[in-house]
């Protein structure tokens, strides 16, 4: 796990950064523009930082170059931009920068780029510069199975059987075969996920998995159907 500041005044893009990262186990700060980042920076050291080159206030190359005149540029940084030029991701290499990210950016790039980023992390363990989630570690037991959630801290969920879902039985799930096709599909598939999600203590990389579906995808899916991954991890606690 590690303390990452995304800064970009897009909040779609601030957003779907942050459920991907935070999906990987990492702690997700962000930051709409140079000044917050400063403040952030101020606070304390993260472990990565995916910097905007574009921003309303302040470039990321400026936010850079300030960085480096004051002895800030202590932790990686990969400047991200859809409009940079190759003079641009060359100066700010040369500035510090670690990496550049073309957007849009797709997801294999985004964590080999945050992998790589890490491993450059000095080995010592610092405090963090903000929690926003918090995650426990306990030990497994024989009969338990310890998850990290995005969402939530890690819990520690029992192992349960396959439920059968059309199962008369089964208290997550009823259907009615006088709903409209389409209500019907969309109850079904909501239980579906919902299942899947409590099962795996709402980790979106091994629903994905057992799913078959390619993560973005299934981050709007859900989002399509108001299944909430968080409040469903909390359920396999």
């Amino acid at each position: 796990m590690a303390n990452i500041l995304v800064v970009d005044d897009e909040m779609g893009i601030r957003e779907l950064l942050s459920e991907i990262l935070g999906d990987e186990g990492h702690v997700v700060a962000t930051a709409e523009n140079a000044q917050q980042a400063r403040e952030f920076r101020a606070a304390g050291v993260p472990d990565l930082v995916l910097l905007d080159i574009w921003m309303p206030d302040t470039d990321g190359v400026t936010l850079l170059k300030e960085w480096q005149r004051d002895g800030l540029l202590t932790m990686p940084v990969i400047m991200m931009s859809g409009h940079a030029t190759i003079d641009t991701a060359v100066e700010a290499t040369s500035i510090g920068a670690l990496n550049f990210l073309e957007k849009p950016i797709s997801m294999q790039k985004l964590l080999k780029a945050v992998q790589q980023g890490l491993s450059r992390t000095t080995e010592s363990v610092r405090p963090p510069a903000y929690q926003l989630r918090a995650v426990a570690a306990p030990a497994p037991e024989p009969s338990r199975v310890v998850t990290e959630s995005p969402f939530v801290p890690a819990t520690t969920v029992h192992n349960t059987a396959p439920l059968a879902i059309l199962s008369p039985e089964t208290p997550l799930f009823s259907l009615s075969f006088d709903l409209p096709l389409r209500e019907a599909r969309d109850a079904f598939e909501r239980a579906y996920f919902e299942h899947h999600l409590t099962r795996e203590g709402g980790s979106m990389t091994r629903v994905a998995e057992k799913t078959g579906l390619e993560r973005t995808h299934l981050y709007r899916k859900l989002k399509q159907l108001g299944v909430e991954p968080g409040k469903l991890s909390k359920k396999g606690g």
